[in-house]
């Protein structure tokens, strides 16, 4: 049986049960710092490099960097809609469809890096932005069967950005 923490480096996520602006400020700093904590890691590698994977049968390192950009695309909007619509029922997609497409599987990381750079630079402004009554607003994933606040929100993608983080790192360590 292989380890869980060949699929998940960082441990599962974990649903946080209290909130607090302390909290919610340690992961819009995720959210934010996110991009240059990749940029760094991945800034000199390869071609060849890039397509190294965390695990056998896991994502190349190209493939998770577009799949960040791609995901928290989605992840953005379906926050926007949360604040502005009342607890609209949000789109779920196929990821490994979705990684499998020639501009997911291109070497160049430079356009989806940058993406992610803009992308995060919004999704913080957003975040600080939000008022107390904004993060308690849901929206409804059809594929989970169930509603997540803005605040839900906010934990799970700070933590799939470190999630994918560490993916990327353990790519390099393996190979190095």
């Amino acid at each position: 049986m292989k380890s869980i923490l060949n699929y998940y480096p960082i441990g599962s996520y974990q649903k946080v049960e209290h909130f607090s602006a302390e909290v919610r400020s340690n992961f819009i700093k995720d959210i934010s710092q996110f991009p240059s904590r990749l940029l760094e890691v991945v800034k000199s590698l390869t071609d060849e490099q890039k397509l190294w994977t965390y695990r056998e049968g896991g994502w190349n390192i190209a493939q998770v960097i577009h799949h960040c950009a791609d995901s928290h695309i989605n992840a953005y909007i379906r926050c926007k809609l949360g604040v502005t619509e009342d607890s609209p029922t949000i789109n779920a997609y196929d990821e490994n469809k979705w990684a499998a497409f020639p501009d997911a599987t291109n070497l160049d990381i430079s356009t989806s890096l940058n993406i992610i750079k803009g992308l995060h630079h919004r999704w913080t402004t957003f975040f600080e932005a939000a008022s107390e009554s904004e993060f308690k607003k849901t929206v409804f994933h059809p594929q989970h069967q169930q509603k997540f606040s803005l605040e839900e929100l906010l934990s799970q993608y700070a933590w799939h950005s470190n999630h994918h983080l560490a993916h990327v790192r353990l790519a390099v360590e393996r190979h190095k």
